[in-house]
């Protein structure tokens, strides 16, 4: 079999360096008139193509890939969420547009089933032929997921998982274990007799569930007990984050540590500052936003434990399209995220 010819090939046949011939494909200048047009034969002579010509070749011999609809489901969260995983799904789109594949974005206004129900039937209305979503897990959602596999629709989930249902696979971090990482870390930061505020966002999500029961798992292994870890739900919401937090301060001697395994840090500093105990309480987060950059920066924020929120978007609608227009199911059931700890002294 004749091997495609390489800019070697080309550089051997004009008797010149690969150098020579790179700044001929660049059109770049310092090459004599007569050195140029030998290297632009041996082009010809040779066949050879550039990696953009052989890409783009490829391309257009490539059979035309059928024509799909994707649709996917975000929930009402916004902050870095929000915007990273709406990156990931632009750049998928872009991306997915050349393979003649047609994205539709959903957005919750709530946290009831019935809402995410909805907006995946409208999708189904629009012709979706696959569904990502992150959404409740809850008895409703998953029936409705089982049925959508039924009619061979498949769903992918991502950031928060539908285990229990038939979805095709989930995109997201190993939420058990970044749980037991923030306890890790948190546990050598306190002392033995510490309290620890541990405050969640919604627990109907597996994903903040999952990251709770790992964090306290570990705690207890590390010998805290269940009496010093205080469990709070805040739906994400900035004002009750604040009260909370505010009501704990005052409430709970020995407190040591706050872990927020939801997303309103602001209010969780804020309040922290209000009472005169900044670098006192230890604060340990998740994700990354400008403003927990800075919180981190001023010394306010400890940690932040950070997943790939831009691949949570990308990945699940690349998975869908594979599926569905190549047969090309994913190579494994969970297609977990980085994990990556970051304090003051890493956040370049």
């Amino acid at each position: 079999m004749n091997k495609r010819p390489t800019i070697q090939t080309v550089a051997e046949r004009a008797g010149v360096s690969r150098g020579t011939v790179d700044r001929v494909l660049n059109n770049r200048s310092y090459v004599r008139a007569d050195v140029r047009e030998r290297v632009l034969s041996a082009i010809r002579e040779t066949g050879y193509l550039s990696p953009r010509e052989a890409h783009r070749q490829a391309a257009a011999e490539q059979p035309s890939l059928p024509r799909v609809k994707v649709g996917i489901v975000l929930p009402n969260w916004g902050g870095p969420f929000r915007e990273e995983v709406t990156r990931g799904i632009e750049a998928a789109s872009r991306a997915l547009a050349e393979r003649n594949a047609e994205i539709r974005v959903r957005i919750c206004e709530s946290d009831v089933p019935a809402e995410t129900i909805d907006l995946l039937d409208g999708l189904l209305s629009w012709g979706a032929q696959g569904i990502a979503l992150c959404a409740l897990n809850d008895i409703m959602i998953e029936a409705r997921v089982n049925e959508l596999a039924e009619q061979g629709i498949p769903c992918i989930t991502f950031n928060s998982d539908l285990p229990e249902s038939r979805r095709v696979c989930f995109v997201g971090q190993d939420y058990a274990k970044s749980g037991r990482i923030a306890a890790e870390l948190l546990s050598k930061c306190i002392p033995q007799n510490g309290k620890v505020l541990a405050m969640v966002g919604n627990m109907e999500y597996n994903g903040h569930r999952t990251r709770l029961d790992g964090f306290c798992a570990h705690l207890h292994d590390k010998g805290f007990y269940a009496d010093q870890i205080e469990v709070v739900e805040t739906y994400n919401d900035y004002r009750v984050t604040y009260n909370k937090v505010t009501e704990a301060l005052h409430n709970m001697p020995g407190l040591r540590a706050i872990y927020m395994a939801n997303r309103s840090v602001t209010g969780c500093i804020d309040a922290v500052k209000a009472a005169g105990m900044t670098g006192q309480i230890r604060v340990i987060a998740h994700d990354m936003s400008p403003r927990r950059r800075q919180m981190l920066r001023e010394g306010s924020l400890d940690l932040t434990i950070t997943q790939d929120l831009y691949r949570q978007g990308y990945q699940p609608l690349m998975l869908l399209c594979d599926l569905l227009q190549k047969q090309q199911e994913p190579e494994t059931d969970l297609q977990s995220t980085n994990i990556s700890i970051i304090c003051a002294e890493n956040l370049d």
